[in-house]
């Protein structure tokens, strides 16, 4: 930083990890062990959408398998040959590779790295007020409410 303004550009390796591997609440964060999320976006104040460097060691996961009820997701492969896994099966990806997930659609995905190297790609999402997400396979719902994720469980209970 130059007189205590952030740069016009840095190296995005060098932006500080997000805080906490995840905000899932328990049982669910312990099953993100290994994800290192940069907040690109979020160094820049970007407000409209997020940005994410993110890398997946081997055996580590994206997120659990969601769908949004608005945000729209893309991804972009840098590093590394990870799984997309979607409501129509798996398909293992390699740099250079993208894929976007709409809004709407129910299609529920995540990645994870199967391989024996690291994973190393880039997120990207809007952040349109009211968002809320499915996690088909697992007991868990997510709303967005005052620019935070509350999670619950599928009968509305909220987790503590």
């Amino acid at each position: 930083m130059t007189n205590g303004k952030k740069p016009v550009a840095v190296q995005a390796a060098e932006i500080p990890l997000r805080a906490t591997s995840s905000n899932y609440p328990e049982p669910f964060a312990s099953r993100m062990g290994g994800r290192e999320k940069r907040p690109l976006g979020d160094f820049f104040g970007l407000a409209n959408y997020g940005v994410n460097l993110t890398r997946l060691p081997p055996g580590a996961r994206s997120a659990l398998r969601h769908s949004h009820a608005r945000q729209d997701e893309f991804i972009y492969v840098l590093a590394g040959h990870p799984t997309l896994h979607t409501d129509a099966g798996q398909t293992v990806l390699s740099p250079g590779m993208c894929a976007g997930f709409p809004a709407g659609t129910g299609d529920a995905h995540c990645l994870s790295n199967d391989s024996d190297g690291d994973v190393l790609y880039l997120e990207v999402g809007d952040r349109i007020p009211g968002d809320g997400v499915v996690y088909p396979d697992d007991d868990l719902a997510a709303r967005r409410v005052e620019d935070r994720w509350r999670f619950f469980h599928k009968d509305g209970t909220p987790y503590d």
